[in-house]
């Protein structure tokens, strides 16, 4: 399931709902933000008997950061704790990993993005202020560009307005599409998403 703004630029809000975000995503076959794809993940957890908390952060980027639960992450209670997290669009991966390894409570990821969590258990209400102000504030990346990311083996697939950016097994590839027709094709060839 791709990591994906685009409801944002269509004047769609989005919700902390765990059966509008499972219409949307699954039934729809859409993507998501990390409320929505970390929320609903940890929904279809539960329901298969894991212990899960849910985690906030903060995003760190190389001139900024974010407010207090800008992201929303998971803590599942294996035979130890591990975090999760499927809805980092600017992520390397989706395997667990250990809190153990973990001291400092920081997850490096591309382009010079880090996630900076506490392990305070939140409920999905306390993220609603990030919600709506990440989608709704002028000052928000979130709201100035539409983006989505998608996992590929070997790397992941990034569409940043007409900006598509392929990083596969080391090699890294940008072309600008010639305009939105083209992009609403990507979105549907290479990232499966069919805007409705």
């Amino acid at each position: 399931m791709p990591f994906e703004n685009l409801d944002i630029h269509l004047g769609r809000r989005l919700v902390l709902d765990s059966e509008a975000n499972y219409e949307k995503i699954v039934e729809r076959r859409r993507g998501g933000w990390c409320f929505e794809l970390n929320g609903l993940f940890a929904v279809l957890l539960e329901q298969l008997g894991f212990d899960v908390t849910l985690l906030g952060s903060r995003v760190h980027g190389t001139d900024w950061v974010s407010q207090d639960l800008a992201h929303l992450l998971l803590l599942v209670q294996l035979e130890e704790p591990y975090i999760v997290d499927v809805g980092f669009g600017e992520g390397q991966g989706f395997a667990p990993v250990r809190l153990a390894d973990m001291p400092d409570r920081v997850i490096e990821h591309m382009d010079g993005l880090s996630v900076h969590f506490t392990t305070t258990p939140r409920a999905i209400g306390d993220f609603q202020h990030a919600c709506d102000d990440l989608q709704t504030s002028p000052e928000s990346g979130f709201v100035r560009t539409r983006v989505a990311h998608r996992a590929v083996p070997g790397g992941r697939i990034s569409l940043r307005e007409l900006t598509l950016v392929e990083e596969v097994d080391g090699a890294r590839t940008e072309r600008e599409l010639r305009g939105e027709e083209e992009w609403r094709s990507v979105l549907l060839e290479r990232f499966g998403l069919l805007l409705d």
